[in-house]
């Protein structure tokens, strides 16, 4: 049998990640823990979810944190930087680095100098 497939075109689309809103984590969670022992098992296979879904939501309703029952991988997604401040940050970096390094050399000459009158005493005395 030959391949119908031609190269270069991917036949299975792009899978997308699920998303949940707080309200319906909210309620799984209400419905797993209502659920009878041998029931839990049914509630997340017929939504399609883990154990440790259900764990992570109850902790963050248990710790009253509502919002931390968003999902942070789609919600919110951070407004770019303008072209500034990102060179702006660039830039601090750079001043950050450089004044490092020239510590360093302040350092390095420092030391160098206290050797040189060391060894133009020690070349003094010896005359």
């Amino acid at each position: 049998m030959t391949s119908q497939n031609t190269p270069g075109i991917d036949p299975a689309a792009k899978p997308t990640r699920r998303t949940f809103t707080p309200e319906y984590k909210l309620r799984i969670v209400a419905e797993y823990d209502a659920a009878p022992k041998g029931g839990k098992g049914a509630v997340l296979r017929r939504e399609r979810l883990y154990d440790s879904h259900v764990k992570e939501w109850r902790a963050a309703r248990d710790a009253g944190a509502l919002d931390a029952l968003a999902d942070r991988r789609s919600a919110g997604v951070r407004p770019k930087k303008s072209a500034v401040e990102v060179e702006n940050e660039k830039l601090r970096r750079r001043i950050g680095r450089l004044e490092k390094e020239l510590a360093q050399r302040d350092a390095a000459l420092e030391v160098l100098g206290k050797a040189h009158a060391l060894l133009e005493m020690v070349s003094g005395s010896a005359d």
